[in-house]
């Protein structure tokens, strides 16, 4: 049955400052790898700019199930509309997934080309965009050649035959032999009420873009649904921080039009767009896509969370992660439990396993327990991890764990009666033998001590560091030295920097963190962080950079 509602939102719905923004030039070095070329990216972005105007940005409707009606009305468009850009994630050998939003019921149809003239391209034919998935959708795209720039459109078809305006995107293809890799990671966007910045927006979208990376890993807090976002702050120097504002972001999200809505004002942002257009994304999940610090079967009753009215959550969960595959390009059923965790093979160099440290977390009250090796990953994807790793015959192994495995952070959340052992990450600040979820990354670390050119990437903590673990001063001795590096947040507030546990034998060699608690988005510490792995010397170089693009740290890891 033909469904005619049509999502559409009044120009009124988002306050967007409209001024010349200038797009950063910054460039990777040289290398072996296809190359985007500079006018692909700008015609992805200029596509992506005249979809979402700025004086007139989109809203997702929210609507939760099929023949709903949209939760606002507005003037009905005379043909469906892509509302939010393109997105790719999840790169393979033979393409990658491609994900779009229409306005109004739709058919999703993908073209594909080895050059931007679109001269023989490849039609795929995608899913329906209905309400009941708030009007988005996504297709893989398969029987592509290998190690290859891949120009896509995505067009949208109405059942009266009625056509979109394309938009346009770019990915490059896994290669199979031997080849430079660069990709980025970070994550934390809209956190502690700093939104959209009207004079300049989301712009370390657009140095990550700049670097023109394989792909990006976003490790977690895609939104801050705990987070209502006021015009207007107060920064720590006494300036005042004005943001673009949305209905979405005037109070915390408990329903499921609310949690789309975050992901909608995320991309009313033009850097976010290009970026999204331009780089495939590998991403996670973390608390704030639910509430902060949040576990499976958790309470929020008496916790004096701000604005709920509602306190299982399990049940925001359950909205939440409907909204989160909703709008993200992933695929769940690709995952190895349906869900999140999975492993993308990039070639013959790397191997990234990519960690859900949330659907299976303990109660964040055991962090002390002495007998405890379910952790946040749960005994099925602590095994999954610990075999992949010894099966994996790339070069280099990449674990992307949403959660740090030594920085000390408390949940203060949880019933003060818990006192410091409620605890959100993995450490707690004892420096002595592995307890609580410590258990199971000390099982991790001995079991796969023989496997060589492991490396962990993290974010959530809202700095950047770099992390050395030795196990001649640790309490824990059984495992090989590895690396951890961090990096973040996007746009989101900034933390001074956290202490380590001595467990692993964990040792700071480089941080950039402010001395004040919430520092605004506008006064810097905004990071992320950039991995090269060369195809002749195989060496990784890890790079931790501001929100210009510019290094602030540089380590190079020979493969052993």
């Amino acid at each position: 049955m033909r469904d005619t509602c049509r999502w559409h939102v009044p120009s009124s719905a988002f306050t967007v400052a409209s001024s010349g923004r200038r797009m950063l030039a910054r460039m990777a070095p040289p290398d072996h790898r296809p190359m985007m070329p500079r006018r692909t990216i700008l015609r992805a972005s200029l596509a992506g700019a005249l979809l979402v105007p700025a004086a007139a940005a989109l809203q997702a409707c929210g609507t939760s199930g099929t023949g709903g009606s949209p939760t606002s009305t507005g003037l009905i468009a005379s043909r469906p509309r892509l509302t939010h850009g393109v997105a790719s994630g999840d790169p393979r050998a033979d393409g990658a997934l491609v994900w779009a939003r229409s306005d109004s019921p739709a058919r999703m149809i993908v073209e594909t080309s080895a050059t931007e003239s679109f001269s023989n391209p490849k039609r795929i034919v995608g899913p329906a965009l209905t309400p009941a998935t708030d009007g988005t959708g996504r297709v893989r795209i398969t029987g592509l050649e290998p190690g290859q720039t891949v120009h896509y459109r995505v067009t949208l078809e109405a059942e009266d035959g009625a056509t979109s305006e394309p938009a346009l995107g770019v990915f490059n293809t896994v290669p199979t032999q031997p080849r430079d890799v660069t990709f980025v990671w970070s994550g934390d966007v809209v956190g502690q009420g700093w939104g959209i910045n009207r004079r300049g927006g989301m712009s370390i979208f657009g140095a990550m873009a700049d670097r023109r990376p394989d792909f990006f890993i976003h490790s977690g807090d895609a939104i801050y649904a705990d987070g209502p976002v006021p015009e207007t702050q107060k920064q720590n120097d006494g300036a005042t921080y004005a943001s673009v504002t949305a209905p979405a972001k005037e109070h915390v999200a408990e329903t499921l039009d609310d949690f789309r809505g975050n992901y909608a004002y995320n991309l009313t942002d033009e850097h976010y767009r290009r970026f999204n257009a331009t780089v495939p994304q590998l991403v996670q999940w973390d608390d704030h896509e639910v509430v902060n610090n949040w576990f499976p079967g958790e309470s929020l009753a008496g916790q004096n969370r701000k604005g709920y009215t509602k306190t299982d959550a399990d049940e925001l969960a359950g909205y939440a992660y409907q909204a989160w595959r909703e709008w993200q390009p992933i695929e769940p059923s690709e995952a190895v439990d349906g869900r999140l965790h999975r492993k993308i093979s990039y070639g013959p160099l790397l191997d990234v396993f990519v960690l859900d440290m949330r659907s299976y977390k303990n109660p964040n009250p055991r962090a002390w327990a002495q007998s405890d090796d379910a952790g946040v990953l749960g005994r099925a994807q602590t095994q999954w991890l610990i075999d992949g790793l010894k099966k994996s015959t790339a070069v280099w192994k990449v674990v992307a764990n949403d959660l740090p495995i030594s920085i000390v952070v408390p949940d203060a959340s949880t019933d003060p009666a818990d006192g410091p052992k409620s605890m959100e990450a993995v450490a707690q600040g004892d420096d002595g033998r592995p307890l609580g979820r410590e258990i199971a990354f000390s099982r991790i670390l001995s079991e796969t001590k023989e496997v060589r050119n492991v490396v962990y990437l993290t974010a959530d903590v809202h700095y950047t560091a770099a992390i050395s673990y030795h196990p001649e001063q640790a309490g824990f001795t059984d495992f090989t030295p590895f690396w951890e590096f961090v990096s973040g947040p996007l746009n989101a507030g900034a933390f001074p920097q956290s202490p380590l546990d001595g467990t692993f034998g964990a040792r700071y060699e480089f941080v950039h963190a402010p001395e004040e608690k919430d520092t605004s988005p506008a006064q810097g510490f905004q990071h992320f962080g950039q991995v090269a792995i060369d195809s002749d010397s195989r060496v990784m170089t890890v790079d931790l950079c501001d929100a210009s693009g510019k290094s602030l740290y540089s380590r190079q890891l020979p493969p052993a």
